[in-house]
């Protein structure tokens, strides 16, 4: 999995495995093969780091299973700070509000430290490239903007609005902003690739790891634009019911 930090993971697996609901998952073996994770000391300290901060909840109906432990689920915190990683996920569960966040900084090249460390910062934030300097997102990442800059070298450089789109062709800005095309054309490989793995000798723990491996890769492209921007019938959303399908079937 292309994924190293610990944290990450363990979000990616509660929500990947149970979806929108929140359901408890168990990080029993196939689980942990599936992630790449074991549940060592490190995983076990994360894991208690996760639900002081309430990230994440633990089962508390019976006691640790042998080789494994309590069912754990998502929290709505957790679920929110996995989405600032990966955007795609919000719409699937939240009403967009209709308000756009546009964001604009222009940090001196001599101050290129900043500059370069507050991108990677807001990387999945479903941010898209409007004009120079300015950045478009539909989702509600001001406050955590605000939270990360206060008091910070880089507050002096960036001004951030909400808005309503008045006028305006709504296509064209989305293929400018996000490049819908090209998006389109990666999740149609994608699905090629999902193929060649269906049809491949392995396992299905395996086959399943190799599926949600690339399919991770393809979601930190993805801005997790709303249906109400980019339409019901987007090929994400029909890729999202297309890996449900091969999780059930897999896991089954």
């Amino acid at each position: 999995m292309a994924i190293k930090e610990r944290r990450t993971k363990i979000l990616l697996a509660l929500y990947l495995l149970s979806d929108v609901e929140f359901s408890l998952i168990n990080f029993d073996e196939k689980t942990q093969k599936i992630f790449d994770l074991s549940l060592n000391q490190k995983t076990r300290g994360t894991l208690s780091g996760m639900l002081r901060e309430g990230l994440i909840e633990k089962s508390k109906i019976g006691s640790d299973p042998p080789g494994g432990s309590d069912p754990y689920r998502l929290t709505e915190k957790g679920f929110s700070e996995l989405c600032l990683e990966f955007p795609f996920f919000r719409f699937l569960k939240e009403k967009w509000d209709g308000k756009w966040r546009i964001i604009s900084y222009e940090i001196p090249e001599k101050k290129r430290e900043i500059r370069d460390r507050l991108r990677r910062e807001m990387q999945g934030w479903g941010l898209g490239p409007w004009h120079r300097s300015f950045w478009l997102t539909p989702h509600p990442i001001l406050p955590t903007l605000k939270a990360l800059t206060s008091q910070k070298e880089e507050e002096r450089y960036i001004q951030a609005f909400e808005a309503d789109h008045t006028f305006g062709d709504r296509e064209f800005l989305i293929e400018k902003v996000w490049g819908k095309s090209n998006l389109d054309k990666s999740y149609r490989e994608l699905f090629k690739k999902w193929h060649e793995i269906l049809s491949s000798g392995d396992e299905k723990v395996e086959k399943l790891k190799k599926v949600i491996g690339e399919y991770i890769n393809l979601l930190r492209q993805d801005p997790g634009l709303p249906k109400e921007l980019i339409g019901e019938s987007w090929i994400g959303f029909e890729g999202w019911n297309i890996f449900k399908e091969i999780k059930s079937i897999l896991l089954s």
